[in-house]
């Protein structure tokens, strides 16, 4: 497997722990005020980098390319900035990092795009 599959496929049960145990204290707490940030950790770090991880474990070529560092890298910190962002925006404070985040967030997945497109033309022409 190669290496950015594999920081994918483990950092996405990562990302689902921490959205789950936050969701478990949400439960708990029966204070569900935070449940976008829980459910944007859990899809996009979660879901998405599974994703990204069987796709760059289908197409190796594509996990070479430094468009794929990048796309991968920007989703990491896309999560790392709108999950804090949305809680901070949820709970009054400033919602700066959440939008950082989203920003971040929709330019990792335009640049997953271009690494679908790119992969399939390529799986298409061999």
């Amino acid at each position: 497997m190669n290496t950015l599959a594999r920081i994918c496929w483990i950092s996405s049960p990562v990302y689902l722990l921490v959205g789950m145990v936050f969701g478990v204290w949400m439960s708990a707490t029966q204070d569900h005020t935070l449940a976008p940030a829980h459910a944007h950790l859990n899809l996009i770090g979660g879901v998405l980098m599974a994703i990204f991880g069987g796709f760059y474990t289908l197409f190796p070529g594509a996990a070479q390319t430094m468009l794929a560092k990048i796309q991968v890298a920007a989703t990491h910190v896309a999560v790392w900035f709108m999950f804090p962002g949305i809680i901070m925006a949820l709970t009054g404070r400033s919602d700066i990092l959440a939008k950082i985040g989203s920003i971040l967030g929709i330019i990792a997945i335009a640049l997953f795009l271009i690494q679908a497109v790119r992969a399939s033309s390529a799986s298409r022409s061999a």
